[in-house]
Order: C-alpha cells, then sequence, then structure tokens
C-alpha cells in the first residue's frame, strides 16, 4: 500500500490466478460510477469537513509536522508503523536506506510520512468509491486542508490494483540508494504470498523462525540483483540501519505488515465487485473470489510462529467487535499455520462491505453462507466454520 511512485508501474506484477480478469481496467467516469465528481463519504473527507467548518483542528509540531495529530483525527494507530525504503513515492528524492517512509494504517486509512517531505500522503477507503487519495501540506498554516490529488490514479489503478483505485504493497530488490532493480525479481504481495516473496525494500522487525523474507537488505551488486533472505530475517531492531529516535515508533512490526497486505487485497476486491455490480457487469467470478479471500481460502501456510511486537497488537485487538463468548475475528493466532484465529476477514464488518449495492451483498452472503454451512467446498474444518458463523452471528447486525 502505500502511494507508489509513476516509475514502478514499469515493474511487472505477479498476479496470482483468481478466476477474474485482473488486467481490466474499470472506467472510472462511467456514469454509475464518476468516481472524480461523486462526492467522498470516507474519514478522510469528513474530517476535510470537520477542518473547514472550524469544529476540529491539527496541531503542528517542529519534527514531524502534522503527522501525529492527523493519526489522532482519522483514529490511525502509531504502532502499527512500518518502513519502506524503497523510493516507492512521488517524494522518492527523500527516502533512502537511511531515512525510510512511514506508513501508518487502519482498516479504512492509510497515511504516509517522510522526513522533510512538503506533505502527508492519504489514502482514504470510500464505503462506494473505494480508494481516495489525498495530501496535507506539511507547512504549518492556520488553516490545514486535506487535498485530493486524482493523479495518484497514474500510480494505483492497474492489474495490481484489480483495476480500480486501489492499495498495494510491493516487494522489490531495491539498491543501497532504495532504487528498485527493473530486472530483479518484483512482488505484488497480500496474505496468499510466500514469505519468501515479501518485504523486499521495506524495513521488517519481528521473528519468523526459518521462514525467511526479503526484508532489512539493499542489493550491493546491482548485476547480480541477489538477497540473502536469512541475513535480513529475525531482525528485532533497527537500530544499525536507521535512527528509531527519528520515528513515532522504533520498528517496523512484521505482523502489521502482514495485516495491511491483507487489507489491501480485500479492499481492491470489494472496491471491484461494487463498481461491477454497479457497472451491470457480470460479478459471478469476482462474488467467488470475494468469498475465496474473505476465509482465507488460499493463505500461503505459516511453517514456523511469527512474532511481532505486542504495541501493534494491542492496537489492533483494542476495539474489535466480539461475541458471546469473547472471540472476535481480529484474533490473531500466528502460531498454527494462520495469521488469525478465525479464518474470516474482519473487513466483512467494514462500511465498504456493508455498502455494496444490494445484489452484490446478497450474492457474497449467500454464497458465503452455503460455504460455512458446508453446502459449498471449502477448505475449513467444521470447527473453523461453526465459530465463524457465531462470531458472525454476534458482532453483525445483517447476520442472521
Amino acid at each position: 500500500m502505500g502511494l507508489m511512485s509513476r516509475w514502478l508501474l514499469l515493474i511487472p506484477a505477479i498476479v496470482l490466478a483468481a478466476g477474474i480478469d485482473e488486467a481490466v481496467i474499470l472506467p472510472a467516469d462511467h456514469p454509475s460510477i464518476r468516481y472524480a465528481l461523486a462526492p467522498a463519504t470516507d474519514r478522510a473527507a469528513k474530517l476535510q469537513e470537520r477542518l473547514r467548518s472550524g469544529s476540529e483542528s491539527l496541531a503542528y509540531d517542529r519534527h514531524f509536522g502534522y503527522l501525529q495529530s492527523l493519526l489522532h483525527a482519522l483514529e490511525v494507530p502509531a504502532a502499527s508503523q512500518v518502513l519502506v525504503f524503497s523510493k516507492t513515492s512521488f517524494q522518492a528524492p527523500r527516502i533512502a536506506p537511511r531515512v525510510p517512509r512511514a506508513l501508518y494504517h487502519s482498516a479504512d486509512v492509510s497515511i504516509g510520512f517522510v522526513h522533510g517531505g512538503d506533505v502527508l500522503e492519504i489514502a482514504a477507503v470510500d464505503p462506494r468509491q473505494g480508494v481516495i487519495f489525498y495530501t496535507l501540506d506539511q507547512e504549518e498554516t492556520a488553516h490545514p486542508r486535506l487535498l485530493r490529488r486524482e493523479e495518484c490514479m497514474h500510480c494505483h489503478v492497474g492489474t495490481s490494483t484489480l483495476g480500480v483505485p486501489g492499495l498495494v504493497v510491493r516487494s522489490v530488490h531495491a539498491d543501497r540508494n532504495g532504487q528498485a532493480l527493473l530486472a530483479a525479481p518484483a512482488f505484488v504481495t497480500d496474505h496468499r504470498s510466500p514469505l519468501k516473496q515479501r518485504w523486499g525494500g521495506w524495513y521488517v522487525t519481528g521473528l519468523s523462525g526459518a521462514q525467511h523474507h526479503l526484508g532489512n537488505q539493499t542489493v550491493a551488486d546491482r548485476d547480480q540483483p541477489e538477497l540473502d533472505s536469512a541475513i535480513g530475517s529475525n531482525v528485532t531492531t533497527l537500530k544499525q540501519l536507521i535512527d528509531p529516535g527519528a520515528y513515532l515508533m522504533p520498528d517496523s512490526d512484521i505482523v502489521s505488515l502482514m495485516v495491511l497486505e491483507h487489507q489491501s487485497r480485500m479492499v481492491n476486491l470489494l472496491t471491484r465487485l461494487g463498481w461491477e455490480s454497479r457497472m451491470g457487469r457480470d460479478i459471478d467470478a469476482t462474488v467467488r473470489e470475494v468469498v475465496r479471500y474473505l476465509l482465507f481460502e488460499d493463505e500461503a501456510p505459516l511453517t514456523d510462529p511469527v512474532q511481532g511486537g505486542a504495541a501493534f497488537a494491542a492496537a489492533f485487538t483494542q476495539h474489535a467487535p466480539r461475541d458471546r463468548k469473547g472471540r472476535s475475528l481480529h484474533d490473531l493466532d500466528l502460531v498454527h499455520g494462520r495469521m488469525f484465529r478465525y479464518p474470516c476477514s474482519y473487513l466483512i464488518g467494514s462500511e465498504q462491505f456493508e455498502s455494496l449495492p444490494a445484489d452484490a451483498h446478497a450474492r457474497v452472503v449467500r454464497l458465503l453462507r452455503d460455504t460455512l454451512t458446508g453446502a459449498a467446498p471449502s477448505h475449513l474444518t467444521v470447527a473453523d466454520r461453526t465459530a465463524v458463523m457465531e462470531i458472525l452471528r454476534d458482532t453483525l447486525t445483517w447476520w442472521k
């Protein structure tokens, strides 16, 4: 996720078979969409209206500008911080391995911070339109404004985002300056990706055992762009790589990265389904893929336990809705081969999911119910299906 630079479109995306044609770009100017013109009701748009009316203000800090105040206003936890040192932002000249870009995220907002950057970068999920992009000027002013940035569409619409304005987490081989090497492998990653493909160009703190990844390293020889994944894995401090005191948090949490990856494709799938339905397109394949992804049907198995920091785990589960037995779809596992204890995405409870067109919503729910009751094939055990149905029944008003 993040605001990706235009040149990254030249890197070939690795598209996993999903039963939908991910190369099809849906027309944002379609009369039933009007992406650039329709009113936005996402969290950032609502904040801008409060700023405009004077009912809310943002505080400026000489080190971080408006970052801390914006995180608070948009309810994004600082503990979600992850750091990316590849030059994957339109503020690329200010990004390097010693000064990575920081990303902070919740279920419906991501914020990018660059040291010395002109702006904060914001990607917010509008319930109907999907991801909408904004910037906030980092120069102190009496009237800070979140400005919508349509030019972000140049980078955030493509096969990597399922043909709609969306989010993407990309893993690249970066040189010592943070420049991605076009001749080296690159991957678009989500919860289906094996860890060995993930987090090239990112810093990663946390333990993953013998499951090695591409984080925490740069390519030493551009002519032989190889990384020794064992060296960059199981790193618990970034003190030798950056100045941790220059950021709100000292780490780049592995579990936060995994959650961010899961969210990126889920949000894009729901956006695509909503758009296709409103356009009158055939949605059968997208409905099937939404349900498969919701239920983690193709999740890459974890062969060793994964351990991140306590701060992100606490922030992620703090306000999670729970059933009468105290269970939540936010409950992490990370020990028994999978990311979540109960295999159904918590984004089923998002405003974006509930705002799907009635027919699309009903068809997803019908297939999901058939899968959970055993009427449709599934990899889930009876115990998993039962637990998920009970959690849905107790935490979603529309699931009966």
